[in-house]
């Protein structure tokens, strides 16, 4: 596991574009895992940025996100699919059916799961895939207790991680499940970056350092994968 600690969350965010970036141009067809939250949204604004002076950056680029909500149509304004259309899709020169969200509004979320699986195979698999950092060690929607050998499921979210988004839901109607990759999905990307800053990660990042592997704390799998970057401020 290879740590970098950075000056603050602006530089942060500037190293994590920097990796972004340099990856979709040394293989413009990579395959990307893509998470939404508060701490990639500048990394996004800085690829945005570039890509705005590039041509084709992301034409034959393909994106799978780590997670969406289940019961709440992709056009809502708390659905992740609008999320990664306000901070990135819409800005860059991305072939729409490139870009992958598991379906919450499936009839059958089990099945989508298997789809969503069925689709990361493929293409190829994940190349590189970023992380946000929860503070009670989750990733994606992997609480603690997940097992590492999860794939891509419907879990129920905790009512912390559904205090924690009800400002987007101002009608109160905060959704109670969710899709996400599962941890041996994300252990299958190639390479990952997990990106955590801010004072109430501190705990989190000092328990990851530790190196003490437990499913009571999700991203301590990491240390199981050859190639990881976590990028902290």
């Amino acid at each position: 596991m290879n740590w970098e600690t950075l000056a603050d969350y602006d530089a942060l965010s500037d190293r994590a574009a920097e990796i972004f970036l340099s990856a979709i141009r040394r293989n413009p067809r990579i395959v990307l895992g893509l998470p939404t939250g508060r701490t990639p949204v500048r990394m996004y604004e800085r690829v945005v940025a570039a890509c705005s002076r590039e041509y084709h950056c992301f034409r034959d680029v393909v994106t799978f996100n780590i997670d969406e909500y289940v019961g709440i149509e992709s056009t809502h304004p708390g659905s992740y699919c609008t999320f990664m259309n306000q901070h990135l899709f819409a800005h860059v020169d991305m072939e729409k059916s490139n870009a992958h969200l598991p379906n919450g509004m499936a009839p059958d979320a089990a099945a989508e799961c298997v789809r969503y699986e069925g689709e990361i195979a493929a293409a190829g698999g994940l190349d590189l895939t970023f992380l946000g950092l929860g503070s009670n060690g989750h990733i994606g929607f992997n609480e603690p207790g997940t097992p590492f050998d999860s794939h891509t499921r419907v879990v129920a979210l905790t009512e912390s991680t559904r205090a924690a988004n009800a400002p987007l839901f101002p009608d109160g109607n905060v959704p109670t499940h969710a899709i996400t990759m599962g941890i041996r999905t994300i252990l299958e990307s190639k390479s990952i970056v997990l990106l955590a800053s801010g004072d109430k990660k501190r705990p989190a990042i000092e328990r990851l350092r530790s190196g003490e592997i437990s499913e009571n704390f999700p991203a301590s799998a990491l240390w199981r994968h050859r190639d990881v970057t976590v990028l902290t401020a």
